[in-house]
């Protein structure tokens, strides 16, 4: 594989306006997610980025930004235009996407992001951690996936859900929104028009399955704080990050 990182970030925030300038411990939001990505030391890191500030924020640390579309429909859009600009050529084959709200994703996680694309069967890969408590299977914030196990720890998605899901006593696992295209996938998931259970269950990853295209699965030990409201960027503020 010959890899790439590409962060999506938009200035916009329905729930938390300007998240990714958001000040964490002396550096923008988006700032500590480049530098997670840049210490995973797997793949050059860009951010695909919609204003001159965020990309100013990236420049800080030594990672290029690029400007794309504000109107573009998702972060995937964004990556992919990105990549269209870095890449035209198609040298680079693999395209982790990392989420610019994850600043506390660690190093390791991105890397595993990867293993389950050794198995030629997985077109995507991404990342589940196991859920501990019934608060936690019972939020509909968090995201569940149902798995089809694997001995080699590349474990396959059925299903992702907002529900608890499976049903039944038993291990239930959180999804990490964290993902490794192989190229050909993330040129034929842009061109998908949005699925209906993509729509139902507000989950853009629906799409590649209602599309018969196999998602691999690595699992990890811990949840990355997601910057989505106050309260939580309070609470990264109270990490060292």
């Amino acid at each position: 594989m010959n890899p790439i990182i590409l962060i999506p970030a938009r200035f916009a925030s329905t729930r938390l306006p300007g998240k990714m300038l958001a000040e964490i411990n002396g550096r923008p939001l988006i700032a500590h997610v480049a530098l997670r990505a840049l210490e995973a030391d797997i793949a050059p890191v860009y951010v695909s980025c919609d204003s001159p500030e965020i990309q100013e924020a990236v420049k800080s640390v030594g990672v290029t930004g690029i400007l794309t579309d504000p109107d573009l429909p998702s972060g995937s859009d964004r990556i992919f235009k990105a990549l269209q600009e870095i890449d035209p050529t198609g040298q680079f084959d693999t395209i982790i996407n990392i989420q610019g709200d994850l600043p506390t994703i660690s190093p390791e996680a991105i890397r595993a992001s990867l293993d389950p694309l050794h198995n030629e069967a997985f077109e995507v890969a991404t990342l589940g951690t196991k859920i501990h408590t019934n608060d936690d299977l019972n939020n509909p914030n968090i995201v569940k996936i149902a798995l089809a196990y694997k001995e080699d720890n590349r474990h396959q998605a059925l299903y992702f859900s907002r529900a608890p899901i499976p049903t039944g006593p038993g291990p239930h696992y959180h999804h990490i929104g964290l993902y490794s295209y192989r190229r050909a996938a993330l040129e034929k998931f842009v061109t998908l028009p949005p699925s209906p259970l993509e729509k139902q269950e507000k989950l853009e990853q629906l799409r590649l399955l209602e599309n018969n295209m196999k998602i691999g699965v690595a699992l990890v030990d811990d949840v990355p704080l997601s910057i989505d409201t106050q309260d939580d960027l309070d609470h990264a503020r109270q990490l060292r990050t």
